[in-house]
């Protein structure tokens, strides 16, 4: 059974950093990508960082793209999403996502809040 369970999420600053992990329960190098969306409120999910295996670069949506880092560990089974200079719009439920052969796997989010 795939289990995805993301950490780190909280309150920050504008211009802080926050470091988002995302444990997963089996070999991740087995997925076509592991991703990170977020809902922001009265939003819909959007993507925010992608990582596909075998690919040369990451994913990352124009708004966070210089800002947000996404890093995978296969000895760990870990997806990482650095953010630094955050902003209040990057305030949001960030969800972990790994996908393979049509099937989505989600966690379950963890929250960021971005306020001064």
């Amino acid at each position: 059974q795939v289990q995805l369970v993301e950490s780190g999420g909280g309150l920050v600053q504008p211009g802080g950093s926050l470091r988002l992990s995302c444990a997963v329960s089996v070999d991740i190098s087995s997925f076509y990508s592991l991703s990170w969306f977020r809902q922001r409120p009265r939003k819909q999910r959007e993507m925010v960082a992608t990582h596909t295996n075998g690919g040369w670069f990451p994913d990352y949506a124009d708004s966070v793209n210089g800002r947000f880092t996404i890093s995978t560990d296969n000895n760990k089974d870990t997806v990482d999403l650095q953010m630094n200079n955050l902003k209040p719009e990057d305030t949001a439920i960030y969800y972990c996502n790994a996908k393979s052969r049509g099937l989505n796997y989600w966690g379950q989010g963890t929250q960021v809040t971005v306020s001064s």
